[in-house]
């Protein structure tokens, strides 16, 4: 049993392949429309949703509550142009990247007291907790 599967049909892959890239006129390396990774921590008193979401700007997000679902989303438009001396173009792209996340969030959040913060390429929202749902603390109870 092989772990490498080869095409025999094609005489040199690897050059059909650099050939038919998208980055063959000097273009972009490859084209990627994923949706940010996730981090969900719970701790006693609140959740914290982390989002990994590189090269975006605090003003590319939308966050919004409503009914208890809380969504996350960005759109990002880009252009760029390169010209001769002659003002012809000899190249021209422009990108466009969006996603939508939405979390379903539990009844015990105080949602009046959520805050969020980009920082170093993560948005962070914090999503603290109602009274009535932290914690106890210990109580002793005396024997009569």
């Amino acid at each position: 049993m092989n772990l490498v599967k080869t095409n025999p049909k094609l005489f040199f892959p690897s050059v059909m392949d650099d050939f038919f890239k998208p980055d063959f006129m000097g273009g972009v390396q490859s084209f990627s429309n994923t949706i940010p990774a996730v981090n969900i921590k719970e701790t006693e008193t609140d959740f914290t949703i982390e989002l990994a979401s590189p090269g975006l700007d605090k003003e590319d997000f939308n966050i919004e509550l409503n009914e208890n679902v809380l969504t996350i989303s960005s759109e990002k438009k880009s252009n760029s142009e390169s010209k001769n001396e002659n003002g012809k173009y000899t190249r021209k792209e422009f990108s466009f990247s969006s996603f939508k996340r939405a979390f379903t969030l539990p009844e015990t959040i105080k949602e009046e007291d959520i805050k969020a913060n980009y920082e170093n390429g993560v948005l962070h929202v914090s999503l603290p907790k109602r009274e009535e749902a932290l914690p106890k603390p210990k109580r002793f109870i005396e024997i009569g």
